[in-house]
């Protein structure tokens, strides 16, 4: 028997072969109810096997509301507990959790980890009443370990961090891919004609993403003379209340373009009276749409909430549950955004 054609789907779709070579490769230009028939005939007639029409048939089948599955319990892990709506970033990571879970028909119970009145114990038992199979972990800004009187509840439900690696215990996580993101700064500040960039960062935070951020700026100096490599400064609590302690790091080193998290930064360097993006550069390692004059890169923080929620579903489809043996990770890329921070690429 002839292998179907084109041409036979199109007939008994009664469109031409040319909207059925476009509803293939998914094009909007031929609306989705008319995609979904055309795939529909082509996946029943065996058309050449092609994964093609699998992947678009699985597209059109996740783009139809989902039936309610379960729920999912969102962890606040700050100390703040309203930091789900008041903290400077945890939203993103919020916003991405919500609209995933949603997509894949879950709805999302919150809870704050620092409750007084909550431990392992009492946790599992409203997870078990409401039905909540498995937890996404967000929110942990200062340490990378859980409070040990929720043990019990690592071990009974399938967990994901997001943000961080978690060290006590150690969870799959997602997470923003902190070393390439690094890299990728420093190397858009040469591209961009700064000849000496330095990474500006607390120790604090460093430390608890296990120095990614320090073993990005390190790699990527190696592609410059030695003499151009300058040394980090990670002092910056201490010198927000002795901005000296800054200013004996820069008049040593000399930078050229700072790569930091900070604004405390570009107030720093403006009180002196330098010029912003031409005497020095400052890329912002973690931009934001709130502060939207500054460069830097953007580090998705939704996509990997997004990230989060697929991975724990996956977990649970899996029939897994409790802290892994072998933990994994998702790590999620990075993109420049141009500012006046910076020189304009």
């Amino acid at each position: 028997m002839a292998k179907p054609s084109m041409s036979d789907i199109a007939k008994l779709a009664g469109v031409s072969k040319n909207a059925v070579s476009l509803a293939l490769r998914n094009d909007a230009q031929i609306s989705e109810k008319t995609r979904e028939k055309i795939a529909a005939i082509a996946e029943k007639l065996g058309y050449a096997k092609n994964p093609v029409v699998s992947h678009l048939m699985t597209q059109l089948r996740q783009s139809r509301s989902p039936r309610f599955q379960a729920s999912l319990g969102l962890i606040n892990a700050h100390s703040d507990p309203k930091a789900f709506a008041q903290h400077p970033t945890i939203p993103t990571y919020v916003a991405g959790c919500r609209r995933r879970a949603a997509q894949l028909g879950y709805v999302l119970d919150e809870f704050w980890l620092h409750d007084p009145d909550l431990d392992g114990t009492r946790l599992n038992r409203i997870l078990q009443a409401r039905g909540i199979r498995g937890l996404v972990i967000t929110g942990l800004m200062k340490e990378n370990r859980l409070p040990k009187r929720f043990a019990s509840t690592w071990e009974a439900f399938p967990c994901v961090v997001t943000g961080v690696r978690t060290r006590q215990p150690a969870l799959s996580f997602a997470a923003t891919d902190h070393h390439m993101l690094t890299m990728r700064a420093f190397e858009k500040a040469l591209e961009l004609g700064y000849q000496r960039p330095a990474l500006v960062l607390d120790r604090e935070i460093d430390l608890l993403i296990d120095g990614r951020f320090s073993a990005g700026i390190y790699t990527a100096q190696l592609a410059l003379p030695e003499k151009q490599r300058l040394k980090p400064f990670y002092e910056v609590n201490r010198a927000r209340n002795d901005p000296d302690i800054f200013w004996k790091w820069f008049d040593r080193e000399k930078p050229d373009a700072i790569l930091t998290l900070y604004n405390v930064v570009r107030h720093w360097l403006e009180k002196r009276g330098l010029q912003i993006g031409m005497e020095v550069g400052l890329i912002q390692m973690e931009w934001r749409a709130d502060r939207p004059d500054w460069a830097g890169m953007n580090q998705h923080n939704d996509i990997v909430g997004e990230a989060a929620v697929e991975m724990l579903v996956g977990m649970l489809h899996n029939g897994e549950k409790g802290v892994p043996v072998f933990p994994r990770a998702t790590l999620v890329g990075s993109s420049w955004m141009d500012g006046a921070t910076a020189l304009r690429s």
